[in-house]
Protein backbone atom coordinates (compact mmCIF):
# COMPACT_ATOMS: atom_id res chain seq x y z
CA UNK A 1 0.00 0.00 0.00
CA UNK A 2 1.57 3.53 -0.76
CA UNK A 3 2.08 6.49 1.35
CA UNK A 4 -1.12 8.42 0.69
CA UNK A 5 -3.85 5.22 0.37
CA UNK A 6 -2.04 4.10 3.70
CA UNK A 7 -2.82 7.79 4.73
CA UNK A 8 -6.15 8.28 4.00
CA UNK A 9 -7.23 4.92 5.32
CA UNK A 10 -5.74 5.66 8.62
CA UNK A 11 -8.09 8.84 8.49
CA UNK A 12 -10.84 7.20 7.82
CA UNK A 13 -10.28 5.04 10.63
CA UNK A 14 -9.91 7.75 12.99
CA UNK A 15 -12.29 10.44 11.90
CA UNK A 16 -10.45 12.41 8.83
CA UNK A 17 -12.59 15.42 9.54
CA UNK A 18 -10.57 15.94 12.97
CA UNK A 19 -7.21 16.67 10.32
CA UNK A 20 -4.92 15.11 13.26
CA UNK A 21 -1.21 17.31 12.61
CA UNK A 22 0.11 13.32 12.63
CA UNK A 23 -1.73 12.53 9.42
CA UNK A 24 -1.23 16.39 8.08
CA UNK A 25 2.58 15.53 8.24
CA UNK A 26 2.35 12.02 6.52
CA UNK A 27 0.44 13.91 4.13
CA UNK A 28 3.07 16.24 3.66
CA UNK A 29 5.26 13.81 2.80
CA UNK A 30 3.72 12.02 -0.02
CA UNK A 31 3.19 15.72 -2.04
CA UNK A 32 6.83 16.62 -1.15
CA UNK A 33 7.82 16.13 -5.05
CA UNK A 34 4.20 17.18 -6.59
CA UNK A 35 3.70 21.10 -8.09
CA UNK A 36 1.07 23.37 -6.57
CA UNK A 37 -1.94 24.23 -8.71
CA UNK A 38 -4.24 26.64 -7.33
CA UNK A 39 -7.47 27.80 -8.97
CA UNK A 40 -11.20 29.65 -7.82
CA UNK A 41 -14.24 30.60 -9.20
CA UNK A 42 -16.71 33.14 -8.15
CA UNK A 43 -19.33 33.00 -5.75
CA UNK A 44 -21.74 34.66 -8.17
CA UNK A 45 -24.31 32.19 -8.92
CA UNK A 46 -24.61 28.10 -10.18
CA UNK A 47 -21.49 26.34 -11.90
CA UNK A 48 -22.80 25.68 -15.36
CA UNK A 49 -21.38 23.21 -18.16
CA UNK A 50 -18.80 25.87 -19.29
CA UNK A 51 -17.40 25.30 -16.05
CA UNK A 52 -17.82 22.30 -15.71
CA UNK A 53 -16.02 21.36 -19.22
CA UNK A 54 -13.51 24.22 -19.13
CA UNK A 55 -12.09 23.63 -15.41
CA UNK A 56 -13.59 21.41 -13.18
CA UNK A 57 -13.45 18.64 -15.50
CA UNK A 58 -9.85 18.78 -15.39
CA UNK A 59 -9.63 19.74 -11.74
CA UNK A 60 -11.32 16.31 -10.86
CA UNK A 61 -7.94 14.66 -12.43
CA UNK A 62 -5.12 17.24 -11.25
CA UNK A 63 -6.25 16.82 -7.96
CA UNK A 64 -4.84 13.04 -8.22
CA UNK A 65 -1.51 14.30 -9.92
CA UNK A 66 -0.56 17.71 -7.89
CA UNK A 67 -0.92 19.20 -5.04
CA UNK A 68 -4.29 21.35 -5.50
CA UNK A 69 -5.74 24.29 -3.66
CA UNK A 70 -9.37 24.71 -5.19
CA UNK A 71 -11.10 27.89 -3.38
CA UNK A 72 -14.56 29.70 -3.91
CA UNK A 73 -13.44 33.19 -4.16
CA UNK A 74 -15.97 35.30 -1.75
CA UNK A 75 -13.78 37.98 -1.56
CA UNK A 76 -13.67 38.92 -4.97
CA UNK A 77 -17.66 38.44 -5.19
CA UNK A 78 -17.76 41.50 -3.14
CA UNK A 79 -17.01 44.05 -5.82
CA UNK A 80 -20.38 43.11 -6.97
CA UNK A 81 -21.86 43.91 -3.41
CA UNK A 82 -24.47 41.19 -2.93
CA UNK A 83 -26.55 40.97 -0.02
CA UNK A 84 -25.18 38.86 3.11
CA UNK A 85 -27.91 36.38 2.25
CA UNK A 86 -26.72 35.80 -1.43
CA UNK A 87 -23.43 35.77 -0.45
CA UNK A 88 -23.68 32.61 1.91
CA UNK A 89 -26.19 31.17 -0.38
CA UNK A 90 -23.54 31.14 -3.31
CA UNK A 91 -20.48 30.18 -1.72
CA UNK A 92 -23.06 27.38 -0.21
CA UNK A 93 -23.99 26.54 -3.39
CA UNK A 94 -20.88 26.37 -5.34
CA UNK A 95 -18.82 24.42 -2.53
CA UNK A 96 -22.12 21.61 -3.26
CA UNK A 97 -21.38 21.80 -7.13
CA UNK A 98 -17.65 21.57 -6.82
CA UNK A 99 -18.25 18.32 -4.21
CA UNK A 100 -20.76 16.82 -6.56
CA UNK A 101 -18.72 17.52 -9.94
CA UNK A 102 -16.44 15.35 -8.61
CA UNK A 103 -13.47 17.07 -6.14
CA UNK A 104 -12.50 15.11 -3.28
CA UNK A 105 -12.08 17.03 -0.28
CA UNK A 106 -9.85 14.23 1.22
CA UNK A 107 -7.00 14.89 -1.73
CA UNK A 108 -7.50 18.50 -2.94
CA UNK A 109 -7.38 21.05 -0.26
CA UNK A 110 -10.98 22.59 -1.16
CA UNK A 111 -12.02 25.84 0.86
CA UNK A 112 -13.57 29.15 0.69
CA UNK A 113 -11.15 32.54 0.35
CA UNK A 114 -12.62 34.77 3.39
CA UNK A 115 -12.01 31.45 5.81
CA UNK A 116 -7.75 32.22 4.85
CA UNK A 117 -7.46 35.68 6.50
CA UNK A 118 -3.57 35.46 5.62
CA UNK A 119 -4.64 35.84 1.77
CA UNK A 120 -6.24 39.55 3.10
CA UNK A 121 -3.01 39.94 4.56
CA UNK A 122 -0.62 39.02 1.42
CA UNK A 123 -3.21 41.33 -0.55
CA UNK A 124 -2.32 44.60 1.49
CA UNK A 125 1.27 43.86 1.37
CA UNK A 126 1.01 43.49 -2.40
CA UNK A 127 -0.71 45.94 -2.78
CA UNK A 128 2.11 48.22 -1.75
CA UNK A 129 4.05 47.26 -4.25
CA UNK A 130 1.69 47.21 -6.97
CA UNK A 131 1.48 51.10 -8.79
CA UNK A 132 -2.03 52.59 -9.95
CA UNK A 133 -0.77 52.82 -13.66
CA UNK A 134 -0.07 49.12 -14.75
CA UNK A 135 -3.55 48.73 -12.75
CA UNK A 136 -5.58 50.96 -14.81
CA UNK A 137 -4.01 49.56 -17.87
CA UNK A 138 -5.66 45.96 -17.13
CA UNK A 139 -8.18 45.02 -19.57
CA UNK A 140 -11.02 43.83 -17.16
CA UNK A 141 -10.38 46.94 -15.45
CA UNK A 142 -10.99 49.02 -18.16
CA UNK A 143 -13.90 46.94 -19.52
CA UNK A 144 -15.85 47.23 -15.93
CA UNK A 145 -15.12 51.73 -16.22
CA UNK A 146 -17.05 51.24 -19.46
CA UNK A 147 -19.45 48.61 -18.44
CA UNK A 148 -20.32 49.54 -14.73
CA UNK A 149 -19.35 53.60 -14.32
CA UNK A 150 -21.39 53.64 -11.51
CA UNK A 151 -19.36 50.83 -9.06
CA UNK A 152 -16.01 51.22 -10.06
CA UNK A 153 -14.79 50.57 -6.79
CA UNK A 154 -11.48 49.75 -5.11
CA UNK A 155 -11.20 45.93 -5.16
CA UNK A 156 -12.31 46.23 -9.18
CA UNK A 157 -8.97 48.02 -10.08
CA UNK A 158 -6.77 45.69 -7.54
CA UNK A 159 -8.45 42.85 -8.48
CA UNK A 160 -5.19 41.16 -10.25
CA UNK A 161 -3.16 42.02 -6.74
CA UNK A 162 -5.96 39.64 -4.77
CA UNK A 163 -5.27 37.41 -7.74
CA UNK A 164 -1.85 37.28 -7.52
CA UNK A 165 -2.37 36.64 -3.68
CA UNK A 166 -4.36 33.86 -3.96
CA UNK A 167 -2.12 32.04 -6.35
CA UNK A 168 1.28 32.98 -4.60
CA UNK A 169 0.06 32.34 -0.58
CA UNK A 170 0.51 28.69 -1.43
CA UNK A 171 2.90 29.35 -4.08
CA UNK A 172 1.44 27.95 -6.88
CA UNK A 173 3.61 26.86 -10.10
CA UNK A 174 0.66 26.40 -12.07
CA UNK A 175 -2.87 27.95 -12.79
CA UNK A 176 -5.55 26.67 -14.67
CA UNK A 177 -6.85 29.84 -16.45
CA UNK A 178 -8.71 30.93 -19.32
CA UNK A 179 -7.97 33.14 -22.12
CA UNK A 180 -9.57 36.09 -19.93
CA UNK A 181 -7.38 35.64 -17.29
CA UNK A 182 -3.99 35.59 -18.97
CA UNK A 183 -3.33 39.15 -18.15
CA UNK A 184 -4.20 38.63 -14.55
CA UNK A 185 -1.58 35.60 -14.26
CA UNK A 186 0.85 37.39 -15.82
CA UNK A 187 0.54 40.79 -13.65
CA UNK A 188 0.71 37.47 -10.50
CA UNK A 189 4.42 36.88 -12.14
CA UNK A 190 5.27 40.84 -12.42
CA UNK A 191 4.13 40.91 -7.88
CA UNK A 192 5.81 37.85 -7.00
CA UNK A 193 9.22 39.07 -8.93
CA UNK A 194 8.95 42.08 -7.89
CA UNK A 195 8.86 40.87 -4.41
CA UNK A 196 11.55 38.51 -4.80
CA UNK A 197 13.97 41.63 -6.41
CA UNK A 198 12.85 44.09 -4.09
CA UNK A 199 13.94 41.96 -0.74
CA UNK A 200 16.74 39.94 -2.65
CA UNK A 201 14.81 36.76 -2.00
CA UNK A 202 13.61 33.74 -4.36
CA UNK A 203 10.28 33.19 -2.12
CA UNK A 204 8.18 32.91 -4.65
CA UNK A 205 8.03 30.84 -7.63
CA UNK A 206 6.74 32.35 -10.80
CA UNK A 207 3.35 31.04 -11.46
CA UNK A 208 2.15 29.89 -15.25
CA UNK A 209 -0.64 28.92 -16.94
CA UNK A 210 -1.65 24.80 -17.23
CA UNK A 211 -4.53 23.17 -18.72
CA UNK A 212 -3.40 19.29 -17.94
CA UNK A 213 -2.07 19.06 -21.33
CA UNK A 214 -5.36 19.22 -22.78
CA UNK A 215 -6.69 21.68 -25.30
CA UNK A 216 -9.75 23.48 -23.37
CA UNK A 217 -13.16 22.89 -24.05
CA UNK A 218 -14.92 26.50 -24.20
CA UNK A 219 -18.13 26.04 -24.15
CA UNK A 220 -20.56 27.86 -25.80
CA UNK A 221 -23.69 30.28 -24.68
CA UNK A 222 -27.44 29.19 -26.20
CA UNK A 223 -27.86 32.62 -27.09
CA UNK A 224 -25.73 32.79 -29.73
CA UNK A 225 -22.83 33.60 -28.09
CA UNK A 226 -19.47 32.35 -28.11
CA UNK A 227 -19.19 31.39 -24.28
CA UNK A 228 -21.47 30.05 -21.94
CA UNK A 229 -22.00 32.58 -18.45
CA UNK A 230 -23.23 32.14 -14.85
CA UNK A 231 -25.74 35.13 -16.24
CA UNK A 232 -29.18 33.44 -15.97
CA UNK A 233 -31.26 36.68 -17.05
CA UNK A 234 -29.92 36.01 -20.71
CA UNK A 235 -30.71 32.51 -20.22
CA UNK A 236 -27.56 31.38 -21.82
CA UNK A 237 -26.30 28.85 -19.67
CA UNK A 238 -27.38 25.25 -18.70
CA UNK A 239 -26.37 24.89 -15.07
CA UNK A 240 -25.38 21.61 -13.21
CA UNK A 241 -28.53 21.79 -10.93
CA UNK A 242 -30.96 22.88 -13.78
CA UNK A 243 -34.57 20.33 -13.71
CA UNK A 244 -35.23 18.32 -17.08
CA UNK A 245 -38.59 20.52 -17.55
CA UNK A 246 -35.74 23.98 -16.87
CA UNK A 247 -33.34 22.30 -19.45
CA UNK A 248 -35.93 21.61 -21.97
CA UNK A 249 -37.18 25.25 -22.18
CA UNK A 250 -33.61 27.13 -22.23
CA UNK A 251 -32.75 24.77 -25.29
CA UNK A 252 -36.02 25.23 -27.22
CA UNK A 253 -35.56 29.23 -26.69
CA UNK A 254 -31.91 28.77 -28.25
CA UNK A 255 -30.49 31.31 -30.88
CA UNK A 256 -30.86 29.88 -34.37
CA UNK A 257 -31.45 31.38 -37.48
CA UNK A 258 -33.99 30.62 -40.82
CA UNK A 259 -32.20 27.27 -41.85
CA UNK A 260 -30.34 26.34 -44.81
CA UNK A 261 -32.06 27.35 -48.59
CA UNK A 262 -30.35 24.85 -50.07
CA UNK A 263 -28.17 21.91 -49.88
CA UNK A 264 -24.47 22.72 -49.08
CA UNK A 265 -24.90 26.21 -46.98
CA UNK A 266 -22.50 26.99 -44.56
CA UNK A 267 -23.53 26.66 -40.69
CA UNK A 268 -24.03 30.49 -38.96
CA UNK A 269 -22.66 31.06 -35.90
CA UNK A 270 -25.73 30.27 -33.68
CA UNK A 271 -26.29 26.82 -35.32
CA UNK A 272 -22.84 25.95 -35.28
CA UNK A 273 -22.46 26.62 -30.87
CA UNK A 274 -25.75 24.34 -31.62
CA UNK A 275 -23.61 22.16 -33.09
CA UNK A 276 -20.81 22.46 -30.75
CA UNK A 277 -22.82 21.99 -27.55
CA UNK A 278 -24.23 19.07 -28.78
CA UNK A 279 -20.82 17.06 -29.91
CA UNK A 280 -19.81 17.93 -25.83
CA UNK A 281 -23.06 15.84 -24.73
CA UNK A 282 -24.24 13.89 -27.42
CA UNK A 283 -22.58 11.01 -29.35
CA UNK A 284 -21.39 10.96 -32.55
CA UNK A 285 -23.53 9.14 -34.18
CA UNK A 286 -26.57 11.69 -33.19
CA UNK A 287 -24.03 14.83 -34.55
CA UNK A 288 -23.53 12.84 -37.70
CA UNK A 289 -27.11 12.36 -38.16
CA UNK A 290 -27.82 16.64 -37.74
CA UNK A 291 -24.92 17.84 -39.68
CA UNK A 292 -25.94 15.61 -42.58
CA UNK A 293 -29.73 16.80 -42.32
CA UNK A 294 -27.96 20.44 -42.35
CA UNK A 295 -25.67 19.72 -44.95
CA UNK A 296 -29.01 18.69 -47.20
CA UNK A 297 -31.26 21.48 -46.17
CA UNK A 298 -33.54 18.98 -44.21
CA UNK A 299 -32.94 19.97 -40.88
CA UNK A 300 -35.57 20.21 -38.37
CA UNK A 301 -34.71 22.73 -35.80
CA UNK A 302 -36.92 22.23 -33.16
CA UNK A 303 -35.87 18.39 -33.49
CA UNK A 304 -32.30 18.98 -32.77
CA UNK A 305 -33.10 20.63 -29.96
CA UNK A 306 -35.33 18.36 -28.84
CA UNK A 307 -32.73 15.75 -28.64
CA UNK A 308 -29.91 18.20 -27.32
CA UNK A 309 -32.04 18.87 -24.14
CA UNK A 310 -32.34 14.89 -23.69
CA UNK A 311 -28.79 14.48 -24.03
CA UNK A 312 -28.46 17.38 -21.73
CA UNK A 313 -30.75 16.12 -19.13
CA UNK A 314 -28.88 12.60 -19.63
CA UNK A 315 -25.77 13.95 -18.90
CA UNK A 316 -26.66 16.44 -16.05
CA UNK A 317 -28.79 13.83 -14.03
CA UNK A 318 -26.11 11.88 -11.82
CA UNK A 319 -24.68 15.80 -10.85
CA UNK A 320 -27.95 17.05 -9.81
CA UNK A 321 -28.65 14.12 -8.00
CA UNK A 322 -25.69 14.66 -6.24
CA UNK A 323 -26.23 18.08 -5.79
CA UNK A 324 -29.45 17.32 -4.16
CA UNK A 325 -27.96 14.93 -1.97
CA UNK A 326 -25.25 17.28 -0.73
CA UNK A 327 -27.66 20.03 -0.41
CA UNK A 328 -29.69 18.17 2.33
CA UNK A 329 -26.40 17.24 3.96
CA UNK A 330 -25.11 20.31 6.09
CA UNK A 331 -22.96 18.39 8.82
CA UNK A 332 -21.02 16.84 6.04
CA UNK A 333 -20.60 20.43 4.15
CA UNK A 334 -19.18 22.28 7.74
CA UNK A 335 -17.13 19.39 7.46
CA UNK A 336 -15.97 20.05 4.67
CA UNK A 337 -14.91 23.36 4.80
CA UNK A 338 -13.54 23.34 8.19
CA UNK A 339 -11.16 20.89 6.91
CA UNK A 340 -10.41 22.34 3.81
CA UNK A 341 -9.72 25.95 5.73
CA UNK A 342 -7.35 23.93 8.32
CA UNK A 343 -5.40 22.96 5.25
CA UNK A 344 -5.42 26.09 3.20
CA UNK A 345 -4.44 28.06 6.45
CA UNK A 346 -1.91 25.73 7.42
CA UNK A 347 0.09 25.97 4.25
CA UNK A 348 -0.93 29.99 4.08
CA UNK A 349 0.59 30.33 7.31
CA UNK A 350 3.97 29.14 6.59
CA UNK A 351 3.36 32.02 3.63
CA UNK A 352 3.10 35.36 5.69
CA UNK A 353 5.77 33.82 8.45
CA UNK A 354 8.42 33.78 5.61
CA UNK A 355 7.33 37.21 4.36
CA UNK A 356 7.16 38.93 7.41
CA UNK A 357 10.30 37.69 8.31
CA UNK A 358 12.31 39.07 5.16
CA UNK A 359 9.95 42.56 4.71
CA UNK A 360 11.05 43.21 8.71
CA UNK A 361 8.41 42.92 11.04
CA UNK A 362 8.93 41.68 14.25
CA UNK A 363 8.78 38.08 15.19
CA UNK A 364 7.12 38.94 18.07
CA UNK A 365 4.45 39.77 16.43
CA UNK A 366 4.01 36.83 13.69
CA UNK A 367 1.94 34.04 14.93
Amino acid sequence: MGVLAAAKQSMRRHNLFAFHEQYSLTIKYYFCGMETVVSGIRSTGHLHLGNYFGAIKNFVKMQHQHRCYFFIADYHSLTTHPTPEDLYRNVRQVLIEYLAAGIDPEVATLYVQSDVPEVAELYLLLNMNAYKGELERCTSFKDKVRTQPDNVNAGLLTYPVLMAADIIIHKATKVPVGKDQEQHLEMARTFANRFNRMYKTECFPPPYAYNFDEELVKVPGLDGSTKMGKSGAEGNAIFLADDPKTIRKKVMRATTDSGPAQPGEPVSPPVQNLFNLMGIVSSQETVAHFLDAYKQATIRYGDMKKQLAEDMIAFTAPLRERILALDADEEHLRKVARLGAEKARESARETIREIREIIGFSSAHTG
